[in-house]
């Protein structure tokens, strides 16, 4: 004992003649600033906040000491501090811009510039006429991305599918449910839009922090509170109340967020009519509390309650086109009861012994419980209309060329779990970063299927043998999954300078090893950018790396449900080159990035898109490429209001290797390369807010989508290349708000709004024109011809028609 005392009298008498500054940096809207300058100046004490704007700092003690924190683009604070003997003092500061801009224009930090990350300011989700209440709808408007169903919160990015894309929450990697099909089935998205303070997006070439998939990444960080406060909105489609605070010493702090969704008002537009019954719960936690200057622990949770169940009627669309114009009218009888539901816990322990140094050690679990339960049974007529435009029964049925009925009946339940545990480090030195970062993830999987379809067709049963009557796509398995995942990771990310000229370079390398195909990747990545000493304000990147996808579930089924457990991970490997031009217009600051890039693909697992339900192939058949350009200029249009404007150009093709068949006459055919089903030639996004200029507190706010028709095929046919092209997708929402009381507004004593921080109300219009979008199609089978050629007709299903939409929200 005596040894370790006199080992520690050196450490003690230090830590006498010291104090520690620790504390938090944010903008305006609570939003951690990222290597803010904290320092005192002309001396060698100093340090930069972390990427949640956290920072602490070693000073001499029993002196007076002056304290500048600093960052580029905003107002800089002068602190005067005078601490006794190891005294650790903490202080929350908020930097003001010293100009009124965007922080997406502003350039926030030369860093963030230099890589593929682009952050998405969170004052844009304000207002937004948003018809499925998730925060990924604002990610339709960016190059790139692809979102065909206001009814879901998945998307697509440069060509790639929907579970192609990473989403973390507080560095914490997201799952979302498997057996969903519709967008009518699928609830409220992980992320709470009222709980988040950050955005960081990423549509490729990201860094090798983030994997492994292949498309893209979505960074999501959730606020950390100072103080009470909170917030509530209601509207036809549901509601939401957040609720957040601190202890008085700021140690503890919690963010709380419930939501209810509904969707019966949106489905009642839909062509089939019916008894809608959809209720989505969702409760969300973050509690922190620092347990020491150096250790601090967090808590996320999250339960996600889902049901769906429909009672179908009747349905009745018009389809075809002028010269053969056709009606299908459907008669139901019997439900759908739906479930998903999902668990999700997360707890993270981080230490910082030194102020450049931090290690987190995370523990989190998944668990997912779904049911897909129905009988149904349509019967159908299928009537061919008269299109003389000078006949009396225009319009009017007058031929019926099909009548049929199909029993629909599928009992599925899917049960999973994930476990993992990690590590990530980081480590700051004056002119580089380095992180790295270890992962074991475990999934158990149990899956029963019992799905079939019967189809009759004029009293006869398709397929028809004039024997027997046999069920038309049979599934019926019982799968028990249980695997185990290592991933590793290091980056290291400089910059230096020669002629004034700033150079930034981020090299990493993942590596993964799944132990059920005992599969090993290596993942290398880089990034390389320039910012030349030019007036006009210009940065130039070029990134590269091999991005593996290993399989998770629904890859390894093939489409009669079985399982492939040797398949392969997919491979993309990306080349990325593009720019940002920081300029100067009507006094305000705008930004126009472009991005060209190139994605070789390999190790495909083809598929069929159908809704938001992908059925695999199962096996590792295709090879290909996506080329594409995307653009973007953002900045206030409108002064005070952000606005942007995004257009995409993208062709992605493949080639399934031995997918060549034989015409009647014997010769053979090698189809080739043939689109992908994401293959969607022109994006465009606008989004647009404004104001009456007499009268700011009127708003206007526009959400404006344009997608070309994607290619489909018709399902449970083994060949890929037969195929059509959907109508293009085209959506205008647009809302109109009235700010009740503006933050910071002082109001008379008499007025109910004053113990408000803010409050508005909005009214909006869902899909504005009215367009009627195809987001699938309905196959009719019949019976076959006297050519003994069996007939089947494509129905669009339609997407949600207009509808009108008010909303109340406040902040306290």
């Amino acid at each position: 004992m005596l040894f370790i005392m006199i080992c520690c009298m050196p450490i003690l008498a230090h830590a006498q003649e010291t104090a520690f500054v620790t504390g938090k940096i944010t903008d305006v809207n609570q939003a951690p600033i990222f290597l803010a300058n904290v320092a005192i100046p002309d001396t060698q004490y100093g340090t930069v906040t972390d990427e949640e704007g956290v920072f602490k700092l070693e000073i001499p003690a029993n002196e007076d000491i002056t304290l500048i924190i600093s960052y580029l683009g905003f107002e800089q604070i002068t602190l005067s501090l005078r601490l006794q003997p190891g005294q650790t003092h903490e202080i929350r500061q908020v930097l003001r811009q010293t100009v009124q801009n965007l922080d997406e224009v502003t350039i926030r930090e030369q860093h963030e510039r230099a890589t593929t990350i682009n952050r998405i300011d969170i004052k844009t989700l304000d207002m937004l006429p948003n018809v499925s209440g998730n925060l990924e709808t604002i990610l339709g408007t960016m190059p790139g991305v692809s979102s065909r169903s206001e009814l879901s919160s998945q998307y697509s990015v440069r060509g790639g599918n929907f579970d192609e894309n990473l989403v973390y929450v507080n560095l914490i990697e997201i799952h979302r449910p498997f057996l969903v099909r519709s967008g009518q089935q699928e609830g409220l998205s992980f992320i709470n839009p009222d709980m988040v303070s950050s955005i960081k997006f990423s549509a490729g070439g990201f860094d090798a922090l983030y994997g492994d998939k292949m498309s893209s990444v979505l960074d999501i960080t959730y606020r950390r509170p100072v103080k009470f406060g909170g917030s509530a909105s209601i509207s036809l489609l549901g509601g939401s109340l957040q609720l957040e605070g601190a202890s008085r010493n700021r140690r503890f702090t919690h963010i709380s967020g419930f939501r209810y969704k509904t969707t019966q008002y949106l489905l009642s537009s839909l062509e089939t009519q019916g008894e809608y019954n959809p209720n989505f719960y969702d409760f969300q936690t973050l509690l922190t509390y620092r347990l020491a200057p150096e250790w601090e622990i967090s808590f996320l949770g999250n339960i996600a309650l889902n049901r769906y169940h429909f009672i179908p009627e009747t349905r009745n669309t018009d389809f075809g086109t002028f010269q053969n114009p056709l009606n299908l009218r459907i008669y139901y009888e019997g439900q759908e009861h739906d479930r998903f539901d999902s668990y999700t816990g997360a707890l993270t322990l981080q230490y910082a012994p030194s102020n450049r140094l931090s290690l987190k050690f995370i523990g989190a679990s998944f668990y997912s419980v779904e049911q897909e339960h129905y009988d149904i049974l349509g019967e159908y007529l299928i009537n061919e209309l008269d299109n003389r435009l000078d006949s009396e029964t225009y319009g009017d049925s007058i031929l019926n060329i099909g009548i049929g009925g199909q029993l629909n009946h599928a009992r599925n339940d899917l049960n999973a779990f994930v476990y993992s545990a990690a590590h990530l480090g980081t480590l700051i030195t004056n002119r580089s970063t380095l992180k790295w970062g270890a992962r074991w993830q475990q999934e158990r999987i149990r899956d029963k299927i019992s799905e079939w379809e019967m189809i009759d067709s004029v009293g006869y049963s398709v397929p028809y043998t004039g024997q027997t009557i046999s069920l038309f796509n049979v599934h019926k398995w019982n799968h028990r999954l249980f695997s185990n995942r290592l991933t590793f990771f290091m980056q290291h990310t400089t910059t230096f300078e020669s002629n004034n000229t700033m150079f930034f370079l981020s090299t990493g390398i993942r590596a993964s090893y799944w132990d059920l195909n005992n599969q090993f990747l290596l993942s290398p990545r880089v990034t390389f950018s320039v910012k030349p000493d030019w007036k006009p304000d210009f940065i130039f990147r070029l990134a590269a790396g091999y991005y593996y996808q290993p399989p998770f579930y629904k890859e390894l089924r093939y489409p009669d449900g079985t399982l492939n457990p040797d398949l392969q991970a997919q491979r993309s490997i990306h080349f990325v080159l593009g720019g940002d031009y920081v300029f100067t217009a009507w006094d305000r600051q705008f930004k126009f990035t472009t991005e060209i890039y190139y994605k070789h693909l390999d190790q495909l697992v083809p598929y069929k898109l159908d809704n938001v339900r992908i059925e695999y192939a199962g096996e590792n058949l295709a090879r290909g490429y996506v080329v594409g350009m995307d653009m973007k200029i953002h900045g206030e249009f409108v002064p005070g209001a952000a606005s942007w404007a995004s257009l995409s150009l993208m062709k992605t093709e493949e080639d399934i290797m031995g997918d060549y068949y034989r015409t009647e006459y014997g010769n053979l055919i090698e189809p080739g390369y043939y689109p992908r089903p994401t293959d969607q030639r022109i994006m465009v996004g606008i989004y647009f807010r404004d104001y009456l200029p007499s009268l700011p507190d009127y708003k206007v706010l526009l959400n404006l989508i344009y997608g070309s028709g994607l290619p489909f095929s018709p399902p449970n046919i083994p060949r890929y290349d037969i195929q059509f092209r959907m109508p293009s997708y085209k959506r205008v929402d647009i809302g109109f708000a009235k700010v009740l009381k503006r933050e910071n507004a002082s109001l008379k004593d008499g007025n109910p709004f004053r113990h408000f921080k803010s409050i508005w109300i909005s009214a909006e219009v869902f899909n504005l024109l009215g367009v009627r979008n195809v987001i699938s199609y309905t196959w009719i089978k019949t019976v076959s011809n006297q050519d003994n050629v069996p007939g089947a007709f494509a129905v669009p299903n339609y997407l949600t028609g207009r509808r009108f939409n008010v909303r109340l929200t406040a902040r306290f």
